[in-house]
Order: structure tokens, then sequence, then C-alpha cells
């Protein structure tokens, strides 16, 4: 039979049987899990309800991210999936789903904080002495 969300199988809060709808059947079977690796973009479309469609990932190698301390968002790649709290077999197998801990392509949000702050940041300092050209600053960075 499977897995299934229906309700049907209860009774009424009065003690009567619920009447079937044979509409609904197919929407209640749960569906199966898009299980998304990461890999070059692969994506499915499902038909629901009135037509509709949901889309289901099934690969994904980049998604929107955001820097919420500096309010600043920007799609980049995922390079692999770090932590996962509910199964270390979705770290293994690179699994992405919610709340799992992934690792990021940091290249766009440092090209945003060189350009807003004018500081180059996640580099080591090697030479002091070499000649540091002039570049644009925000108002924020000039003040300080």
């Amino acid at each position: 039979m499977g897995i299934s969300r229906d309700s049907v199988h209860k009774r009424r809060k009065t003690g009567g049987k619920a009447s079937h709808c044979s509409k609904e059947e197919e929407v209640r079977t749960r569906a199966t899990s898009a299980s998304t690796k990461i890999g070059a973009k692969r994506i499915r479309t499902v038909r629901t309800m009135g037509g509709n469609k949901k889309f289901r990932a099934l690969r994904l190698d980049t998604g929107n991210f955001a820097w919420a301390s500096e309010g600043v968002t920007r799609k980049t790649r995922i390079l692999d999936v770090v932590y996962n709290a509910s199964n270390n077999e979705l770290v293994r197998t690179k699994t992405l789903v919610k709340n799992c801990i992934i690792q990021v392509d940091s290249t766009p949000f440092r090209q945003w904080y060189e350009a807003h702050y004018g500081v180059t940041a996640g580099r080591k300092k090697r030479n002091e002495d070499k000649t540091v050209e002039e570049v644009k600053k925000s108002n924020h960075a000039q003040t300080e």
C-alpha cells in the first residue's frame, strides 16, 4: 500500500463514515523523496491538482545564499554537504535536504566585501611594501 497522507480511513467526530472522493486519490499518496544531489542542474516537473506544476530538483550545483549579518544575497556554487543532523548517510551521499549544512563558494561574497569596504578579505598579507592602488570606496568605508 505504501505511505499515505490521507484521513479517509478515519471516521467523523460524530462516528459516521466519511464519503469517498475518488478525484483526490492520487494526491493523497505520498510523493517519493527527490533525493537532490550535487551535480549539473536536473529538474523534473510534477503535475499537481488543477493542472498546476511543481518542480522537483534531482541535481543542483548552484543556489541563492544570504550573508545575513551583512544583508547580502548572491547566487553561488554549492561545493559540499558538510553536516546533517538527521542522518550521516545524507552527508556521505551528498544529498541536499532542508536544514543541512553545506559549503558554498565564497567568491561572490568576497568580491562584494572588497567592493563595499575596500578591504581584501580572506587572503594572507605577504609584503606590506607593495604599492596599493586607490580603489573607489563606498561612503561608509570612507568615514572609517
